[in-house]
Formats: C-alpha cells, structure tokens, sequence
C-alpha cells in the first residue's frame, strides 16, 4: 500500500509563543542533524516571488472569490518535502521552488531567509516553526528525518496520526506557533496509510514605519466586485510623501515597515470603461510581474492617502493547484517518487495541502496568520499635477513583501 504524507503549514502576524506538545501524547524524537549552510540566491529568490504570484492567481482563479495565501509558507514546507525527492519529481521541485538549482542551493536559501526574517531590526516579530510528525509505521528514513532537523530546524514528533489524539495536539502545536490566531487547521485525523506530516508556521507582525493617525479614521463606502456596498473604516495619511506605483494598467503604494526591509504593497486597476476587473488585471501579471511593478515605485507627493482597515481569512486546499504551478509527479501516485524520504516499497505520494492564511491591518501596522496542511497517500482619478490622491475603495491586490529580494510573504485580494 502506498503511504501518503501530510504537509501543515501555519503562518501568523504577531507576537510568537515557542511551545512544543509537552502536554500531547506525541513523542518527541531525535536524529543525526544534517546541516545547510545559509545563503544567498537571486535565481531562488526570483523563483519564490513567480511563485507567489502565480500561486495567488491560481488559487483565486480556482475559487472566483477573495483570497489570501502565505506564498513563504507553502514554499517552505515544500522545500522540506524536496529533500524526499527524487528524479523527476526532485526536478520539478527545484524548478519550480528554485528556477532549477540544485538542493544544496535550495536549502541554502530556505535556511538564509529563515534567519533573515526572524532576524529583523525594528519593532518586527517574526518566528518561523517547522515540524516532521512521523507514524511509527511510516518507515521514515533517519537522513530524512536529519535533513528535516538540521536544514529546517524542524521539531520531530512520532504520533499516531489517524488517532482522534492528533486533532487535539496538532493543532494546539499550530495554535501556539501562530500566537493562537490560527486555533485549528484541522478537524479529523488522517487516514492510516498517512506516513507523516511535514509542518510550517509562520508568525510576523509589523508597525508601519509612518502610523497612521487614528483621528484620521473615518467611514466610507468601499464598492466590492461583486456590486455590492458597504461602509468601513478607513485609514488616511495626507500631504505626506509615499512610494508610488503607477504601471501596467494599475497604481498603487509601497508602505515601509521600521524593520527596513519588509513593506506593504497594495495595488489597484486603473478605472476607465474598458479597463479590466481585479480578476482580469491579476491574470494579466507576468510571473515576475509583481516584482517590477514594485521596483518601479518612485518617492511622490501625496495629497491623501485612504484604504480600509479590514481584516481577511481564508483556509482552502491547494493540491489541485500546485501541479498547475509545476509539480505535478508529487500528487500522482505512480509518477511521485519520494524515495529519499522512506523505505516503503510502494513508495509515497502527496495527497492534500490545506492552506489557512490570517491578516489583519490597522493603525499601527499589520498581524497577519496562516496555516497549510498537505497530505499525501503514500475609484481614483489620475494623479492630479501637484499631488497624488489615492483612495483604496474598490478591489486591490496587497501584501507583505521583502524589498530586498521580491519573496512575497503573503497575498492576497481584497473584493
């Protein structure tokens, strides 16, 4: 019988609590740590940031609805699943996750951004948790195990994972690593076959580098894609300078945290009759569409500034989704081959990744959560002259960013 692996990952806007499962029935293990040395890649960085964008466009192609995903998260736990990787499928997670270099340098860069991240000056709080949950009959090899402790500095937990007790402890583990504000990822243990869970969590608040003004709040209508009104909160800054986007069809604004690398960026279409819809616009961008839109920012004028002060969630699953994005062989049983990661002789396969993203923005900054599990069986005008007015009451792409190299650290579409 071909097992199947489970990956979760769990990413957060916040204060961190580092916890394990002290009060679970799981066991923690140990194994030899294979180590990665850190490092710096363009070619992975450019490759996260296609992937981030395509994987928004996919996933909100799929759902016709707003979304919000955690691009680092999902390539996180991915690049803990490449280690297990073989052949083709290997290939396709290198490709895909690195634009084809090899895994050391994959690694490398995984380790390097961890460190980056939560490593921030600033007011920044970032904490980056990985877990490998094994059953005990998974026959999970212990280089793997290794590669998963030393690369990825993964907690390793051996539980029965189709036990009603798995409910219970996995998600007080994800709840935790999200300073709880992702409380369940999951509401039922895994099917027998599973072999093991692969885990992200990903926690980061952020102060703006300028606040906004809380007596500046007011309410105002924001029209959603789908016609409808309604009235909210918004934030404004006026007579103030930002960083201005205007290019391919849309403008928008890139607001600096004080860590100095990450920043807010939100995006929305130009406004005309036959300008295209959020949805059209989104499916327009090239891969590294995101990335020159935000390299094109200029330092401008701006006589007002407003978006809503809003709060999103969104939880869907992503293993029809990311054989679109490239890896196919990892979701078909007889294609996927996970050698390297156990000693099963009919091998692994993925079977599900369920994603649930966190974000919320207000005066003072942004608090944002999110969580993926993947399972595998075995209205504004044109900037007037003397200033710039902006008004973020329609649909708009946003997100964190890192100014530094592109990677997205989350996406998402507010409608």
């Amino acid at each position: 019988m071909k097992r199947t692996l489970a990956l979760l990952l769990a990413c957060a806007l916040g204060l961190s609590v580092l916890s394990g499962c002290s009060q679970s029935a799981a066991k923690e293990l140990t194994a030899p740590k294979l180590s990665a040395n850190p490092s710096n890649s363009g070619e992975v960085n450019a490759a996260l940031a296609s992937f981030g964008l395509e994987l928004l466009q996919k996933s909100r192609e799929a759902d016709k609805k707003p979304v919000l995903v955690s691009p680092l998260s999902v390539a996180l736990a991915l690049s803990m699943t490449a280690n297990g990787a073989e052949g083709d499928t290997l290939a396709q997670f290198q490709q895909v996750l690195g634009g084809g270099v090899d895994l050391e340098e994959l690694n490398g860069a995984c380790v390097q951004l961890m460190q980056d991240y939560q490593g921030l000056s600033g007011s920044t709080k970032c904490t980056i948790a990985n877990s490998l949950w094994v059953a005990p009959e998974g026959q999970i090899r212990d280089d793997f195990v290794g590669k998963c402790r030393g690369v990825f500095d993964a907690q390793v937990f051996q539980a029965e994972l189709s036990n009603a007790a798995i409910v219970k402890e996995l998600n007080d583990w994800v709840s935790d690593h999200t300073n709880k504000m992702i409380p369940k990822i999951i509401d039922q243990p895994f099917p027998e076959e599973t072999a093991c869970l692969l885990v992200n969590a990903l926690y980061l608040k952020n102060k703006w580098l300028r606040e906004f003004d809380p007596l500046a709040t007011s309410e105002r209508v924001f029209h959603h894609g789908d016609g409808s009104t309604s009235r909210m909160d918004f934030l404004a800054s006026c007579n103030t300078r930002l960083s201005y986007i205007q290019d391919k069809g849309a403008q928008g604004v890139v607001l600096p945290y004080d860590d100095g690398r990450l920043a807010f960026v939100a995006m929305m279409p130009d406004l005309y009759p036959d300008s295209p819809n959020l949805g059209e616009w989104l499916n327009n961008l090239e891969s590294n569409g995101l990335v020159q839109l935000i390299n094109s920012r200029e330092d401008a004028f701006f006589l007002r500034f407003t978006m809503p002060k809003f709060e999103a969630e969104w939880t869907g699953n992503l293993e029809e989704i990311l054989p679109l994005l490239g890896l196919e062989d990892s979701f078909i049983p007889g294609a996927a081959n996970f050698s390297k990661m156990g000693d099963n002789p009919d091998g692994y396969y993925i079977e599900k990744v369920i994603h649930t993203t966190k974000f919320e923005l207000n005066e003072t900054g942004t608090e944002a959560a999110a969580a993926t599990v993947v399972p595998a069986p075995a209205g504004t005008a044109a900037p007037p002259q003397k200033g710039i007015t902006l008004v973020l009451d329609r649909p708009f792409l946003y997100g964190i960013v890192d100014l530094q190299t592109g990677v997205p650290l989350f996406l998402g579409t507010y409608e």
